[in-house]
């Protein structure tokens, strides 16, 4: 099935909010921050740039696994700094295939160099599904039909 729903009506659904994280923050309080926002994923963001994001996975991967203490570690220290983005014209599918293919779970989108918010894989398999069971409503009210 190809998915024609774009990242802007994603957004308009759940909302704009973009929660970040400076760069010279300790990998504890982003760890707060995310946990009180309740969030996989902060952006890194330096006077008004972003800079790069930072995960679970991050935190996981370069933190824990090198026995390093979260509350000394600066966010800069381990932050993903290769962003994968999108923009808010490019549909479902497409942020799909970019998880897929550099293997996130948090996409920025940007508008003409600006963020305008960010798209979590678990909003694009919850929109997915959603349109999903749409499409099989419509399927199973047309062949049902009036005559049926």
């Amino acid at each position: 099935m190809h998915v024609r729903r774009t990242v802007r009506q994603l957004l308009h659904d759940k909302g704009y909010a973009i929660w970040s994280v400076h760069p010279d923050a300790t990998v504890f309080e982003a760890l707060q921050e995310m946990a009180d926002k309740d969030v996989g994923s902060l952006v890194v963001v330096d006077a008004g740039t972003v800079v790069g994001i930072f995960s679970e996975r991050d935190y996981a991967r370069k933190v824990i696994l090198h026995g390093h203490a979260s509350k000394d570690l600066k966010v800069r220290a381990i932050m993903t700094e290769k962003l994968v983005t999108v923009g808010p014209d490019q549909t479902l599918t497409d942020c799909m295939h970019l998880m897929t293919e550099h293997r996130v779970r948090h996409l920025p989108v940007l508008e003409d160099g600006d963020q305008i918010g960010v798209v979590s894989i678990g909003d694009v398999v919850k929109a997915v599904m959603s349109e999903q069971e749409f499409l099989i409503d419509q399927l199973q009210s047309y062949i049902g039909g009036p005559g049926s």
